[in-house]
């Protein structure tokens, strides 16, 4: 059963799910908001609207409150998942809609994620810059 205290975030369910299930036992907690640490650094290489660096659970709820109230996502899959000595590197695609355009959200990520007592303590993304910002800027 969804947690409610997760529910405003729905729209972003595939990839949350996709993650947990990619780190498997390596973490404790149900949520992707539960496996990361108060602390965490969430880094993403590349400039489209959502903030390079972000420090701390609370930080990363708030820019996904904004991921959430512009794309849905469907479906994440083509999972790829590389243990490390200190966490894991997951390739992954996901799909979904543009919700104020309309206009279809396909992307590509490898995200390199380090892990401490079984919590994410950081997170570095990669994407597909040119497929965002093509879906970003469609017109429907």
């Amino acid at each position: 059963m969804p947690n409610p205290k997760y529910a405003a975030y729905a729209a972003a369910d595939p990839y949350f799910n996709l993650v947990r299930g990619a780190l498997g036992d390596l973490v404790d907690g149900e949520h992707f908001f539960d496996i990361v640490t108060d602390d965490v650094i969430y880094e993403v290489l590349y400039d489209l609207g959502w903030p390079r660096v972000i420090e701390g659970r609370t930080d990363l709820m708030a820019a996904f409150r904004g991921y959430v109230d512009n794309i849905a996502l469907q479906f994440a899959d083509k999972l790829i998942a590389h243990r490390t000595d200190d966490g894991c590197v997951i390739e992954y695609e996901v799909h979904g809609t543009i919700l104020p355009t309309g206009v279809s959200y396909n992307n590509r990520f490898c995200s390199i994620i380090k892990i401490k007592n079984r919590k994410i303590t950081h997170w570095r993304d990669y994407m597909d810059s040119l497929a965002a910002w093509n879906a970003l800027t469609a017109k429907n």
